[in-house]
């Protein structure tokens, strides 16, 4: 398959740090899987994430995401690319408290240039493919863990990004709502969804992942083809 994402020579080195977060990562991800990347904590995933998703810039080398620089993105431009090509998925869920589960989905498609109507529309496409439909008019607050990471998700993906970039999305579950967010990761690949998922957990990456990248002080240790790919 084609390489949707493509770094040369990537090296970032934050503001004060006497060594480098990331240096010189050259690296291709294709179209359609789910690469996993991993490495102890400190390796320089998370950095990697935020420089292919526009949310950080590198201090040298060249990122293409489907076909456009990203690391030549002026700030205005970086956040329409995000909106319309990135979905992120964070540990953390970053939902809007004071919005209903529908609008905090609608909005981010709003935002990309979504009509009211057809945000709402896609809204709630979503919330019933991913088991939310009975809830939308309930808030954040009051869903549960499991529910919430879900929600995200869906936010993630209502734009139908080119990749979804998956930050350690089950570090905070139990083991059941986990194998949930998993499941619905691989449904959304199933789809075609490009994902590149940070995570710690060997066994997620083995079973689910078509191929682990492997970091160590910011650097590539090692890249296999593994689990689903066999």
């Amino acid at each position: 398959m084609a390489p949707i994402i493509e770094l040369h020579g990537v090296t970032k080195v934050y503001d004060g740090s006497p060594q480098s977060a990331l240096d010189g990562i050259s690296l291709q991800v294709e179209e359609g899987r789910i690469t996993a990347i991993m490495g102890p904590s400190g390796c320089g995933k998370s950095t990697l994430l935020n420089l292919i998703g526009a949310l950080d810039r590198p201090t040298r080398g060249e990122i293409d995401l489907d076909g456009v620089r990203v690391d030549r993105l002026s700030e205005a431009a970086a956040a329409r690319f995000r909106r319309s090509k990135v979905g992120f998925v964070f540990q953390f869920f970053h939902l809007l408290d004071d919005l209903s589960v529908r609008d905090n989905v609608a909005i981010a498609a709003e935002l990309a240039g979504s009509s009211r109507a057809d945000a709402r529309r896609r809204s709630d496409e979503l919330l019933e493919q991913l088991g939310l439909e009975d809830r939308p008019n309930r808030y954040p607050a009051t869903l549960s863990g499991g529910e919430r990471q879900r929600l995200a998700i869906a936010r993630a993906v209502v734009n139908r990004p080119s990749v979804l970039l998956a930050d350690e999305p089950t570090g905070a579950r139990d083991s059941h709502n986990g194998e949930m967010v998993l499941a619905i990761l691989e449904d959304l690949n199933r789809r075609g969804q490009t994902i590149l998922l940070v995570t710690h957990d060997e066994h997620l990456a083995a079973a689910r992942a078509h191929r682990i990248v492997r970091l160590l002080d910011g650097a590539i240790a090692a890249d296999v083809a593994v689990g689903r790919a066999a």
